[in-house]
């Protein structure tokens, strides 16, 4: 399948949760889910900021929510919200049993002080 503006619905997430942060044993505070390539990394309110830093690093301009319950879309290019959009390949969120923050066992005591 062709890639529409940034969107490829054909390709499915790289996990269930943040690649880079899963790399190096670290945690985040919600999922999003680069609509172009699949990959997973941390929204802008997690440390890390990987998803965002994904969409700079390969262009790749519209990311969804990959949280249980959520289907917006953000594109970085119109810095504006796309409240709906195409059915992405499943699964269209992380594992609900996974914990936000996550995944459990990483997130530190302290992480909403980290936060702030």
């Amino acid at each position: 399948m062709s890639t529409l503006n940034g969107i490829d619905p054909s390709v499915p997430p790289s996990g269930t949760g943040c690649a880079e942060c899963d790399a190096a044993d670290g945690w985040w505070f919600h999922l999003r889910r680069c609509a172009q390539c699949g990959h997973i990394g941390c929204c802008d309110d997690s440390l890390g900021k990987h998803a965002t830093d994904h969409a700079r690093t390969s262009g790749h301009p519209v990311i969804q929510s990959f949280e249980p319950g959520e289907s917006w879309f953000w594109d970085y290019n119109t810095s504006s919200l796309i409240e709906t959009g195409p059915d992405l390949a499943p699964p269209g969120s992380h594992p609900e049993t996974q914990s936000t923050p996550g995944p459990a066992g990483r997130v530190p005591s302290n992480w909403s002080e980290l936060l702030g």
